[in-house]
């Protein structure tokens, strides 16, 4: 009976040795670059790259990639800093197949040898998966009752499919629902948290800490709630926008392109230590980032012991670097 039990617990350690690494220690500094921007990123102020995005394909068993030649352009940016890693990051907001994809074992295997065939083909670093989000349909896309089962099982065919060496990360909604964390903790490198797009003005976006402009959760409560969910705090990399949510016609707007705008005014919430626009009336019109309080976040996610920072996007910082060097400065403090 011993011997039955000591084969059952060997065997078992030996099927979760195939998914765990060693984690991530160094710091991330992570950038998403778009397929659809032409600017060139500076690869001396990140440590990581994800390149968005890929696609499930068509047949629920493959990668497709956007912009093959910009892909190949980015991984060329090693040449310049051959520390630099780059993933390439599937899904985004209303990419979809994921759910038929990941209900299937053999179009879970299949997806994950293409993975597997990425890597290789463009000499990748890993794969990051942004399925937004299992089990909602919030996005347009399909769901189905048993994703989070399936997303487990999905990144453990990753795994296995791309080795050891390779990263394996994941983008998740603040809230921390939807993924079993727990589940998957030994098979992922570290978490990406969108911790954005939680609101609109009045209430701001992404605010640090929750103040009487924060409607659902702050970026302290979403950290939290991943740790609660089964990650543990020093491989949870913070995000940050480098856009802003307005009002009427600002709405969506770029870093870049906010700091143009005339005729508002820039307020500070102390609490919530972000900047915010308001119009004449005092009304707030735009819930934005700067270099104000990405300092505030490095200098939080430093102190909770956290792995770094993400941003999205690249592409939408000014001319001059500006939030881009506080990301990095403030986390390699």
């Amino acid at each position: 009976m011993m011997k039955r039990i000591y084969y059952v617990l060997l065997l078992v350690c030996c099927s979760l040795s195939c998914y765990a690494r060693k984690p991530e220690k160094s710091p991330v500094v992570l950038a998403y670059v778009t397929s659809w921007s032409t600017v060139i990123p500076n690869p001396r102020v990140v440590t990581h790259i994800n390149y968005a995005f890929g696609h499930v394909t068509d047949s629920f068993n493959g990668v497709r990639i956007d912009n093959e030649d910009r892909l190949k352009e980015i991984v060329g940016l090693k040449k310049q800093n051959p520390t630099l890693k780059v993933l390439l990051s599937i899904g985004g907001w209303g990419s979809g197949r994921f759910s038929e994809m990941a209900a299937s074992p053999e179009n879970r295997k299949s997806f994950a040898a293409d993975c597997k065939r990425v890597v290789t083909q463009f000499k990748l670093d890993g794969i990051d998966i942004d399925w937004e989000y299992p089990t909602s349909n919030a996005a347009d896309i399909s769901a189905a009752p048993d994703d989070t089962k399936n997303y487990t099982l999905l990144m453990q065919d990753i795994r296995k499919a791309i080795g050891k060496k390779q990263l394996l990360t994941l983008a998740s909604v603040a809230t921390g629902q939807y993924i079993d964390f727990a589940a998957i903790e030994p098979t992922v490198d570290f978490v990406n948290i969108m911790t954005y797009d939680i609101a609109r003005p009045p209430y701001h976006h992404a605010s640090l800490f929750r103040s009487d402009k924060t409607e659902t959760v702050s970026c302290e409560e979403a950290v939290a709630a991943h740790v609660k969910a089964g990650i543990p705090i020093g491989r949870l990399v913070l995000g940050i926008p480098f856009y802003g949510h307005g009002t009427e016609a600002i709405q969506y707007c770029n870093y870049k392109d906010i700091i143009k705008l005339e005729g508002f005014t820039r307020q500070w919430d102390e609490v919530a230590k972000v900047p915010y626009l308001t119009d004449a009336n005092g009304n707030m019109v735009c819930t934005y980032e700067d270099a104000t309080s990405i300092a505030e976040k490095c200098r939080y996610l430093n102190s909770q012991g956290m792995l770094g920072a993400m941003y999205w996007d690249y592409d939408g910082d000014d001319a001059e670097g500006t939030l881009q060097r506080a990301v990095y400065n403030g986390v390699m403090k």
